[in-house]
Formats: C-alpha cells, structure tokens, sequence
C-alpha cells in the first residue's frame, strides 16, 4: 500500500510505484517504508510535513516483504527510511546490509543507549514488554515472579503459549541467552515445555482468551495486546492479572519497533530528520498510541489504559542482542519441541 502525505491534507494513495519512485529524489521528500499500520501515524505525517515542509511518501507492508523489496531495489531504490516492528527484524534488516549508520546528537541524547543500536545502525521508537499474565478470579499464583519460575514443577499442565516461530518468544529468549547463556536458556525452555498445557496455538489475543476462560492458568503475552482489550472495553482484559517478571533482578524483557536510514537514501538528511523528529514528546504519544505501547523518550506521555497498567524495571540488555542470538534461540526451541 502506498500513501503520499501533502502540507494540506493526507492525499490518496498513489496509483503505481514509477509515481513513488519518480518523486524519489525531489526536493523536500522523505520515502518511508514501514511495517507499521496504524490511522495513528498519519497524523505523525501530516504533523512533520507541516513543521518542515517535507513531504512523506509512505509503503506500508510486512517487515520481511519490505526487506526483501529493498534489496531487489537494490541501488535504485527510493526508500530512505525502514520501520519495522521487532528488534528481531531490525537484525535482519541489518545481516543484509541495507542500513546506512548514522550518529545524532538528538537522538543519542533521547533514546536510551539499550534501545538503540551500538553502531547507530538503528534506533528504538516505540516499545512494549513481554509480561506474564494468570486468570485474576484465582489470584495471583504464589512463586511466580520471574520467567524463570515457569520452569517450576508446581506450574505443570497450566501454560498456553503461541509457538516457537512467533518472533516474540524468539526474541525473548534470546534475551536470555544473552544474559545466562544458551545452556541455562535451554534448560528453562524444556522446563517451560514441559508445563504447558496444550500444544502452542493463537496469538497473544488468544492466549489472554484462553486464561481468562480459565482454559489455561498461565501466559506469556506482549503489553499491547491486553491494553487494546482493556482499551475496547472488553470485559477479557478485566479478567487476568499482569506479572511484570524480574523487578527484583535483570527487570521485563522489553521489545521495540525502530527504524533505520537505507544504504542508498536518496534523502539521507531529510530521513535522520523525520527520525528525530519520531522521539519528540508529541510524535511519540502519537507513534505508541496506535497500538498502545510505551515511549522509548523518557518522560514522554502515554495513552491513559497504558499508564494504569503501571510502571516497571526493564531489562537493559541491548536490543541488537535480540537478533545477535536469535539463531541461538530458534535451536533451543526446536531441541526443546516447544514448536
């Protein structure tokens, strides 16, 4: 899908790509392309061209379509910006060499060191935690307040997960891998498999169905999916209870979407803009609050279902070790028959 943003108005979407690419090099253009979706960010458009006078051409389409795009785009691309929704896939926008570093003081200054890349090959925008989640009519389950106890024996027959393939867990557990090794890692996740209730099924949505139901006792989901149900008023988001795990030691595995400027940006200056202008206070209550997450900028606002979820410790294990161990993670769990 492609959308062409103008000083005026969101105008519709262009008709074919030659249009996009022929305005690829125009004075006071930058081409996004984002895996992003939400009405939300349209108005982050329009508020940039207004402030800059540059207009946003946008392409929306899944992280790895988008990847794959670019490199067969090749030099003559016209994207100057990725946005992807994982840190997972961020790694792989960066194993295939299509992100150009750069450093900004603006940016350095604003995000956190954790959520960004070493190298500045990308940077964290928006993010969301991986939390635990228990069926609130039976109470919070006594020894339960890290990942790690999931593992135990006592939890047996009570978790319901999605699967192994989702790039959530992946990311999770490659978390872990970077902060207790893969022999610990594997360990938990055997243990983890062997307290599952059913096979891994759903998506987080369903898995939060399932506990509140009282089919499962105990999940893994990310921050977002609760909040839009707490959001929508439905009664499901009511019915479970939020652990957020390892307050008392490493803090909840956090996960991003960020974005990156592209190898052959033919707008490079206008692409590190519009990131920067991303980590403003008003473009970051706009960029979470199409989906409910939280601000990589500190003390930046949030939508009111987010902040009654309440605060917490992250872990501040930089997110490029989310995608650096992320084969480590999908090994662990094809060993572990999490599937």
């Amino acid at each position: 899908m492609i959308r062409q943003f103008t000083k005026t108005a969101m105008a519709a979407a262009m008709a074919v790509t030659g249009l996009f690419a022929s305005s690829a090099n125009a004075d006071g253009v930058v081409n996004v392309y984002s895996a992003r979706h939400y009405d939300t960010d349209l108005a982050l458009y329009a508020d940039f061209e207004k402030q800059t006078g540059v207009k946003v051409n946008l392409i929306e389409a899944a992280s790895d379509t988008l990847i794959e795009r670019i490199l067969n785009e090749g030099k003559y691309s016209p994207a100057d910006i990725l946005i992807t929704v994982d840190a997972g896939r961020l790694y792989r926008a960066e194993q295939k060499g299509i992100f150009a570093p750069f450093t900004s003081a603006v940016l350095e200054e604003r995000v956190p060191a954790h959520l960004r890349h070493p190298n500045g090959q990308w940077y964290g925008l928006s993010k969301r935690a991986r939390v635990i989640i228990y069926n609130a009519a039976k109470g919070k389950p006594e020894g339960l307040n890290t990942y790690e106890d999931l593992a135990k024996p006592e939890f047996k027959g009570q978790i319901c997960v999605r699967s192994s393939s989702n790039i959530y867990n992946i990311s999770l557990l490659a978390a872990m891998v970077g902060r207790v090794g893969e022999e610990k890692a594997e360990e938990w996740t055997k243990g983890v498999v062997a307290n599952f209730r059913r096979r891994p099924q759903g998506n987080d949505t369903a898995n939060i169905r399932a506990v509140a139901s009282g089919e499962c006792e105990l999940s893994i989901v990310n921050t977002y999916y609760l909040a839009r149900l707490l959001a929508s008023g439905n009664e499901v988001g009511k019915q479970v209870g939020v652990i957020y795990p390892n307050q008392e030691t490493s803090g909840t595995h956090v996960n991003i979407s960020g974005a990156g400027v592209l190898k052959y940006a033919p707008n490079r200056e206008n692409a590190i803009k519009f990131i920067e202008y991303l980590t403003e206070n008003r473009a970051q209550y706009l960029f979470v609050e199409g989906n409910n997450e939280y601000p990589v900028v500190k003390g930046a606002n949030v939508t009111d279902v987010v902040k009654q979820m309440g605060e917490f410790k992250e872990d501040t294990i930089n997110a490029s070790e989310l995608g650096i161990n992320q084969a480590a993670a999908v090994r662990i769990f094809d060993r572990a028959g999490w599937n």
